[in-house]
């Protein structure tokens, strides 16, 4: 048995090891391999079934003949692994390739008998594998090849050419040196949002800070969340990747606002300003009071808005085009957000997602799912409607940016995951693995490890649909920006499952195709002109570390973190690898401000994070940190001795907050990331780590607004000294 669970765990990624954050090896025990492959459907608890249930895998791989896909890189070798019975192999081959502009070719060969590898008997036949090199030139892209043979035609099989990097604006490629903020949108105040940031506030933001000489701004990640439970806010458990939250949404910006008089004169009256001032005052975003109100607003404008459904109007034709380039996954969004509001209507209790909802409703191909979205029609085409408008509004920030002649724009976070009650395991439910969840092994900063509570794509069955969901979702996500952040890029290379009822401990890591899916990465990231950044903290493995930066996309270095392995002391930003972006803080570590001042010890202290003994531990060792800052700040000249050189007497001030930011920005990475919290020097971080209700993640608001920001002084002379400081980088 021991040895069919190894084989198997082999054949589908499962790690027999890895090192850990201290750079021990860790054996993974045999009793985790089996509860994850009883995750991913395997029997395990019968040895006769689970080993006739994987000898039929392996059956139906060598009967097909090939693999679904196949990727590579330009100017590189096409050798691909035929499975052919005897007679097949003493035959020339025929192949037939569509290109993906249409264009077709086609060819013979012959397999070399000096290749051959495994072989296995089916049904009494015998299929021998061997390797052959095609020799076809092919453009970059996602072309389909056929194979004939005496004895049968072979399924298609996608045939991804991809080029070796991803995409570098021209600047960035020939040294240029630029800084932005990285600013959780909802977090955002200004006079105008209904009380959470938004889209308008995102293009009103992008006008300022280029005209201060930013070169970028990063958003947290803004895909689809949950309009019926709005306070299932966390950015990093959406419910799709591929859509839009909604909540972005500003409606006075949208046509059909400036078109209901109605509707303008109904936001206009005193009560509703009087909702919307008491929103926008609030420290923290009311989600479900936004919510509310803007859903009540932007039905009212749907509802009121016949030229939507009139293909002879500009504004009908724009509509029609989105709801086709959207297809399936549009309405299958637009269904599920209409299915929970009908339910919560009905029974809050059992509406949080597809898990609890009633039999026939679980999945977006059940009948009476469908059935349902036909009865209801309307109200699903308004959700269709609601992202329209906010691809409309990103588009128009997108814009903004491109008029303002940014270096890179807006960059996007494309998160790691998606919830377990999401429209994205509801509409494809089979290429997840429900019964996992992604997580971390221990390491310093999780003992225990960590489950992020999503559960991962499985990646054979990733293959079985030749890659489609993750171009898919590539793409989506190089819409209307810039640059794209991939959270946790080592989900291109392993993801680390922990399957039910086992602790975060108990999980092992699964590998995936990284070559494949860094290339399909840098095709997108060419296609769309879409830098990448790759947010490879934590344990990385040498080998994706080659991997990340060949393919020309962005490491991610966090100042505090680095520093010498000889002294200890932090590395000079002057000595940071180019290709990278680097920052002074994330939105899971605390601003400078409460860094400095160890308040987030404090917090969490209250929180329960961390008793006496951890507080005085951790403290004492960022006393040290401290100082050597101090001594690396006053030897590179960047603050004057007004800042004193004795951490045990050295408040934070603006000098040495800004400070430290002029210092970064005088360092060698391409891209340097600023926090708006920073210039006012705010203390709460958005988001604690380890909790959940413990503390109010991802509500905090920054303390002022836009406007007011923009034009203090002090801040306005920081962003000059920054944008100088990049500039004299640049040249170094």
């Amino acid at each position: 048995m021991a040895n069919l669970i190894e084989q198997i765990a082999y054949a589908r990624g499962i790690a027999s090891e890895y090192i850990d954050a201290s750079g021990q090896q860790v054996i993974i025990s045999d009793e985790c391999k089996l509860q994850c492959l009883k995750a991913l459907g395997y029997n395990v608890d019968d040895q006769e079934a689970l080993a006739a249930q994987f000898g039929a895998e392996q059956d139906a791989l060598f009967v097909s003949g090939t693999e679904p896909v196949f990727v590579t890189t330009e100017n590189k070798a096409i050798e691909i692994t035929l499975r052919l019975t005897e007679n097949e192999s003493n035959n020339e081959i025929e192949y037939h390739v569509v290109q993906e502009n249409g264009v077709k070719c086609q060819g013979k060969f012959s397999v070399d008998k000096n290749t051959r590898a495994y072989s296995r008997t089916v049904n009494g036949i015998e299929y021998i594998e061997y390797k052959t090199n095609l020799i076809v030139a092919l453009p970059l892209g996602y072309h389909d090849i056929t194979f004939k043979t005496v004895e049968r035609t072979f399924n298609p099989m996608r045939l991804i050419i991809c080029p070796r990097a991803c995409y570098k604006p021209e600047s960035i490629e020939q040294g240029a040196k630029v800084w932005g903020p990285s600013v959780q949108l909802y977090a955002l105040r200004s006079e105008k949002n209904w009380g959470i940031g938004d889209f308008g506030d995102l293009k009103d933001l992008i006008v300022y800070l280029a005209e201060n000489g930013a070169g970028f701004v990063g958003v947290n990640p803004i895909h689809a969340a949950y309009p019926a439970n709005p306070e299932s806010a966390s950015p990093y458990s959406p419910s799709s990747r591929r859509w839009l939250n909604v909540i972005y949404i500003n409606p006075e910006n949208t046509d059909e606002f400036k078109k209901n008089d109605e509707v303008r004169k109904y936001v206009a009256s005193a009560p509703f300003q009087k909702k919307l001032k008491e929103l926008r005052e609030k420290d923290y975003v009311d989600y479900t009071g936004v919510m509310e109100l803007k859903l009540e607003v932007l039905r009212k404008l749907f509802e009121g808005q016949k030229s939507l459904f009139d293909n002879r109007t500009k504004r009908g034709k724009a509509y029609a085009e989105f709801k086709e380039r959207g297809g399936e996954s549009l309405k299958a969004m637009a269904g599920y957000d209409a299915l929970m509001n009908h339910f919560y209507q009905i029974d809050r209790d059992n509406a949080w997602g597809w898990p609890v909802w009633r039999d026939g409703f679980k999945k977006y191909s059940d009948y009476v799912a469908k059935e349902w979205m036909n009865l209801h029609e309307m109200d699903v085409e308004f959700y269709m409607y609601l992202q329209f408008i906010a691809d409309e509004q990103l588009e128009q920030a997108h814009q903004a940016s491109k008029d303002a002649k940014m270096t890179v724009g807006i960059y996007r976070d494309l998160a790691v995951g998606v919830s377990e009650g999401s429209e994205e395991i509801w509409a494809n439910g089979s290429l997840y693995c429900v019964k996992a969840s992604v997580g971390a092994p221990p390491d310093p900063l999780g003992p225990l490890g960590q489950n992020w509570g999503l559960p991962p794509m499985d990646p054979m069955k990733l293959i079985g649909a030749k890659y489609q969901p993750i171009i898919d979702l590539f793409r989506s996500n190089m819409q209307h920006c810039g640059s794209l952040r991939i959270d946790h890029a080592m989900s291109l290379l392993r993801l680390w499952w922990v399957p039910p009822a086992a602790s975060a401990k108990q999980g092992v890591y699964v590998y995936y195709r990284v070559h494949d899916l860094v290339g399909i990465l840098a095709l997108e990231s060419q296609r769309n002109k879409c830098l990448i950044i790759g947010e490879d903290l934590g344990t990385v493995p040498a080998e994706m570390k080659s991997i990340l930066r060949d393919a020309g996309i962005h490491s991610y270095k966090i100042f505090f973190w680095e520093k010498s392995e000889t002294d200890g002391g932090f590395i000079s930003p002057k000595d940071y690898v180019e290709q990278a972006m680097s920052a002074l803080s994330t939105h899971d570590m605390p601003t400078i401000e409460g860094w400095w001042s160890h308040s987030d010890l404090t917090l969490g202290k209250q929180l329960g994070l961390y008793d006496d003994a951890a507080v005085a531990s951790i403290s004492a060792a960022r006393t040290e940190d401290q100082q050597r800052i101090l001594d690396s700040l006053h030897w590179h000249q960047v603050i004057s001795d007004k800042v004193s050189r004795d951490a045990h007497n050295c408040p934070m001030s603006k000098e040495l907050r800004d400070g430290m930011q002029i210092h970064m920005c005088l360092g060698n990475c391409a891209l340097f990331s600023t926090q708006i919290e920073d210039w006012l020097g705010m203390d709460k971080p958005v988001n604690v780590p380890g909790t959940s209700n413990e503390y109010p993640n991802w509500r905090r608001k920054i303390s002022k607004n836009l406007s007011e920001i923009f034009s203090n002084r002090e801040i306005k002379s920081l962003l000059k000294k920054m944008t100088e400081a990049r500039a004299k980088a640049s040249r170094n």
